[in-house]
Order: structure tokens, then sequence, then C-alpha cells
């Protein structure tokens, strides 16, 4: 799917602390610095294209007036977008594919990058991905059945999902709740592999959940510092 899409040689980017955007996954953002305001006017009068970088916290604490960015991004295509009486802005912004940044051209009056599409890989048979996601699908709907007020509206949605590296990547970006992680399944190109980190990740929540119930007992959450 990725390879569809025709990437521009260079994007306004976005450099967002603990935010990792996934191709199909639909990201809403609040749009209110001047220097975003004045890309979202650009884009939105041209292709409507901008990236998504994660910040790369570590390589902040050298230079934080940089704002680094992880070299592995997402390029996304503003959906919808309704601009408020103050002129902040409020948009969904749909991930479109995978980019490597290549070099940053200018950071005036926003940030600029030369980038690179990346392609996903099976990495694998397509009936060893198939049977991985059948089994990333059970456990997602264990976890929830476990953690009352899950999200319904994503399991619907991945319901109706076969292709498992849109499986994957819808479920990194909404079920994962660690950034550095959703960084990590980000950057891994082949499915594969991502499917079999998704299930790792996956087991270990389940495994806390199942032992924080044992030692909470029948206590309430509200509770448990008593038991």
């Amino acid at each position: 799917m990725e390879l569809e899409i025709r990437v521009p040689d260079e994007v306004p980017v976005m450099t967002l602390p603990e935010v990792a955007l996934f191709p199909q996954a639909l990201l809403p953002l609040h749009i209110f610095e001047p220097r975003y305001r004045q890309m979202l006017r650009d884009v939105l009068a041209s292709n409507r294209i901008f990236a998504v970088a994660c910040l790369d916290s570590g390589a902040a604490d050298a230079d934080a007036r940089f704002e680094p960015p992880h070299r592995v991004a997402c390029m996304g295509l503003v959906r919808a977008c309704q601009k408020n009486d103050n002129g902040t802005s409020n948009l969904v912004l749909q991930g479109l594919c995978r980019v490597a940044i290549e070099s940053i051209v200018g950071d005036e009056p926003y940030r600029r990058a030369r980038v690179r599409a990346l392609a996903s890989e099976p990495g694998a048979a397509p009936v060893e991905n198939a049977r991985l996601l059948s089994e990333l699908s059970r456990l997602i709907t264990l976890k929830l059945k476990l953690s009352p007020g899950g999200q319904d509206r994503v399991t619907d949605l991945l319901r109706s999902v076969e292709d498992p590296e849109v499986f994957a990547d819808i479920a990194a970006f909404n079920l994962c709740g660690s950034v550095p992680v959703k960084q990590r399944l980000l950057e891994t190109l082949d499915v594969n592999r991502r499917l079999v980190l998704l299930l790792q990740v996956l087991r270990s929540e389940i495994d806390a959940i199942v032992l924080q119930s044992k030692l909470q007992g029948g206590l309430a959450n509200d509770r448990i510092t008593r038991n």
C-alpha cells in the first residue's frame, strides 16, 4: 500500500514529543503555534501533505533548541480541518506512508525536510503473517476484556482489516501505550517482525494486567492501597 503513494521530495515536518504516527492511522491535531499556522495555510493551498516526526528525546537533551526528530517519520494527508475564531485550527491527519528524513532543508518559518519513501516487506509467507494477525486479534480481544472500558471502536475497525501490514500499523498506533515501542514499530519495515514484536508487547501487557489483578484481590482500583 505504501508503494502506491507518490512522496514529494520535500515536505513540511511537525516534530512532536510523544507522538508516532502510522500509515492509515488518524491523528487529531490542534494547531496553535504561529509557525504551524503558516505551515497549515501553505499545505492547504497545495497538496495538503506534511510529515509528523517523533522528537528524539535523547538527542533533545543535548540540544533542545534543534528539536531533533527520529529519522523515520510518517507522511500524512489533512483529511479535515476546522479553523477557529482565535486563529487556531483543529484537523485530522491521516497517515500515508513511512518516510526517512534525509536532511533538514530549513526551519523558518517552519521545518522542511527532504524525505524518501520507505516500503515495507512481508518478511514471511502470507499464510504465516495471516496466522500472526489472527493471534494478534485474539490477544487484543483478551486484553480489552481484561481491561474494561477498552477501545471498542478500534477493535470494530480491526475486524474489517485483512491486510497484516495495515492491521499491525492501526493496532500499534491505537493500542500501544509506549511511545519508544511505537517508534520502534514504525522503524520496523519487516511486517513479520512488526507482528511478532506487537505480539510480545501484548503478551507482556496481559501478564501485567493478570498479575495486578491477583495482587489487588477483590479491592476496587481506588482502594488498592488498603491491600
